[in-house]
């Protein structure tokens, strides 16, 4: 498991989507299915209190690059 810390900047968001997306098939209740949760928490209240000052091509750019490494 990799150390959680805060996410303050924009490159911390996509370091912790980045991470999330190495985790997304672990089992809940093992240490990285924990993370996984965690980062996801972190990342919902980093999107929502950015949101009015986080410019959509942050959040599109994100999710483009989830479905890309997802083949999609």
């Amino acid at each position: 498991m990799k150390s959680i810390k805060p996410i303050h900047t924009t490159d911390d968001y996509h370091a912790a989507i980045a991470r999330v997306d190495e985790l997304w098939e672990a089992a809940p209740g093992t240490p990285e299915g924990d993370e996984l949760e965690v980062l996801a928490v972190l990342i919902g209240s980093y999107e929502e209190d950015r949101q009015p000052s986080m410019p959509e091509a942050d959040s599109l750019e994100a999710i483009t690059y989830l479905m890309e490494q997802r083949g999609l």
